[in-house]
C-alpha cells in the first residue's frame, strides 16, 4: 500500500509560474493522461466499429454491466484512502447477491426488507474486518482475504452449489431493470454515490483524515485524528457498497449462484489502482476511479467487438492492474525525488 501514499502529484501554482504552454502541457500530461487515453480509445473504436460501438445499444450495455463493477471499486478506494486494502469487495458480493434472492423466494421476506437485511450485513462485514485489522493487528490483506473466504464458504453451504431461483417481485426487479433517460437506472446510483463521496473525500474533515491516515498513521494519531474509528469506518462502507453491488446483481440476474461474482474482484481492484494514477495522480480518488473503471470498460467493449476471445477480458484485466501498480510506484518516487532536490540545491 506504500504506492498509494495520500500525496497527490498535480502540479503547483508556484511550478506553473512562467512556464510556457508546452511545459504546462508536460506537467498536466501525467494527471489527465489515462482521461486524455480514455477519451482516444472512444474515438478510436467510433472509427474503427462505426456500426457497433457508438451507438445506444453499446452504451446500455457498458453502463449495465460496468456499474457494477464501478460500485465494488468505489467501495475498496475506500479503504485504500487509509493506506488499507479489502479483498472482500470480490468474495463478499457473492454471498449477498445470493441472500437478497434467497431471503425472498426461501424465507417469503419483502423485497424492501430483504435488501436492508443486506445491506446491513454487509456493513457489519465491514465492521468485522475493521476490528481485525484495528484492534486484532491483522494485516488487511490477510484479514479480508480470510473474511472473504469465509463468506464465499458460507455461500457454498446456502447454495449447496445449486441456483437459487424464484418468483421475484417487480419491485425488486426494477432496482436493476428501470431506464431513466434510455439508459440503466444503475448508471444513475452510480453517479449519486460518487458525487457524494467525491463531496465527503475532497472537502470534509473525514476525507482529509482518512487521506491523512493514508499518508502516516502514527502522525495523524499524534495530531488527535482517532484513526481506529475512521479506518473502521472505511472498512463499514467499503461492506455497504458491496451489499449494494449485490443487490443490484441479484436484480439484474434474477438467480443466485455461487459461481458468479468472484470475476468482479480484479476489475474493481485495477479501477480503484488506476484511479491513484490519474485526477490527483499519487492518491486513490473518486473521479480517478471511475475512470479507471472507464478505461476498462471501453478497452474490453471494443476488443470484444473485433472478435477477441473468452481470455481476453481477464487478459487485459490482469496487464492493465500490472501497469497501474508500476505507475502508482514511479509517481511516488518521482515525488520523493521532486521534494529532495530542492534541499539539494540549498
Amino acid at each position: 500500500m506504500q504506492s498509494l501514499k495520500s500525496n497527490a502529484l498535480e502540479p503547483t501554482k508556484a511550478e506553473l509560474k512562467g512556464a510556457d504552454r508546452f511545459t504546462r502541457f508536460l506537467r498536466f500530461l501525467p494527471v489527465y493522461g489515462l482521461v486524455i487515453l480514455t477519451g482516444a480509445l472512444i474515438v478510436l473504436f467510433s472509427i474503427l466499429l462505426p456500426n457497433t460501438f457508438p451507438t445506444m445499444l453499446n452504451l446500455r450495455a457498458i453502463v449495465s454491466d460496468k456499474a457494477i463493477i464501478a460500485l465494488l471499486s468505489l467501495g475498496a478506494m475506500i479503504p485504500m484512502a487509509a493506506g488499507r486494502i479489502d479483498l472482500t469487495v470480490g468474495y463478499g458480493i457473492v454471498l449477498w447477491h445470493i441472500l437478497a434472492i434467497s431471503l425472498q423466494t426461501m424465507m417469503g421476506v419483502p423485497w424492501p426488507l430483504a435488501v436492508v437485511i443486506v445491506l446491513c450485513l454487509g456493513v457489519f462485514t465491514g465492521l468485522l474486518n475493521g476490528w481485525l485489522v484495528e484492534v486484532a493487528q491483522i494485516d488487511s490483506f490477510i484479514a479480508t482475504l480470510g473474511t472473504g473466504t469465509v463468506l464465499y464458504a458460507l455461500a457454498l453451504w446456502h447454495t449447496g452449489g445449486r441456483q437459487m431461483v424464484g418468483l421475484l417481485p417487480d419491485g425488486f426487479l426494477a432496482i436493476n431493470g428501470t431506464f431513466v433517460f434510455g439508459l440503466p437506472i444503475t448508471g444513475f446510483y452510480l453517479i449519486a454515490i460518487t458525487v457524494i463521496m467525491w463531496v465527503v473525500l475532497e472537502y470534509t474533515p473525514i476525507g482529509r483524515y482518512l487521506y491523512a491516515i493514508g499518508a502516516n498513521q502514527k502522525a495523524a494519531q499524534l495530531n488527535g485524528i482517532p484513526t481506529r474509528k475512521f479506518v473502521i469506518g472505511a472498512f463499514m462502507s467499503s461492506g455497504f457498497l458491496t451489499a449494494l453491488a449485490g443487490v443490484i446483481l441479484a436484480s439484474k440476474l434474477r438467480i443466485g449462484q455461487a459461481s458468479v461474482g468472484l470475476e468482479f474482484l480484479l476489475p474493481a481492484l485495477v479501477g480503484a489502482f488506476l484511479g491513484s494514477t490519474t485526477i490527483k495522480p499519487g492518491r486513490v480518488n473518486v473521479w480517478g476511479t471511475i475512470i479507471g473503471v472507464a478505461i476498462l470498460a471501453v478497452g474490453i467493449s471494443g476488443i470484444q467487438q473485433f472478435g477477441g476471445s473468452f481470455w481476453v477480458e481477464p487478459l487485459f484485466n490482469g496487464v492493465t492492474l500490472l501497469i497501474a501498480i508500476g505507475i502508482a510506484g514511479y509517481a511516488q518516487r518521482r515525488k520523493g525525488a521532486d521534494k529532495k532536490r530542492p534541499k539539494a540545491k540549498a
